[in-house]
């Protein structure tokens, strides 16, 4: 059965007319050959092929590391100036882990410890390294959608 099938998508396709066969008479779309029209002077033009290929065509007009660096860089100084009291503020209402009424390090847990260097940093509301490289990777994945859905024609139209 599997050499039947192979056998069927591997024959190839023979035409019976072998009249004036040329590569400037025959195209391929897919695995099948196709005649073009031929005209009466023995040169083949392709006026429609070329400019539907044209038409078909998207340039990006946006440049990925500008797109990229100012995302980013706008992520940032939203994630720093706007949301950054309230996501500490909902980080303190959570408050810490707690397991029958004690948090994991007051039941004898010692690895529950906050580890506190790496929190730190001279900013002066506290705006620290996993601040930094959160806030930052969001702005990437905004950055490429927009280039994603700019590069293959969608036009969101926001302005």
């Amino acid at each position: 059965m599997a050499a039947s099938s192979a056998a069927l998508f591997l024959t190839p396709t023979i035409q019976t007319s072998h009249q004036s066969l040329s590569p400037s008479t025959i195209s391929f779309q897919g695995l099948r050959p196709l005649r073009l029209p031929s005209s009466t002077a023995g040169t083949t033009s392709f006026p429609s092929l070329t400019t539907s290929r044209r038409s078909m065509t998207v340039n990006a007009e946006l440049n990925p590391s500008l797109v990229i660096s100012l995302s980013t860089g706008l992520s940032l100084f939203l994630g720093r100036f706007v949301f950054f009291n309230f996501q500490r503020e909902n980080v303190a209402k959570q408050g810490l882990p707690v397991q029958n009424g004690q948090t994991h390090f007051e039941a004898g847990d010692v690895r529950a410890k906050e580890y506190v260097s790496l929190l730190k940093s001279n900013d002066p509301v506290g705006f620290n390294i996993v601040d930094v490289l959160a806030w930052g990777s969001i702005g990437h994945i905004v950055a490429y959608y927009i280039l994603a859905t700019t590069s293959n024609g969608y036009d969101p139209k926001f302005f």
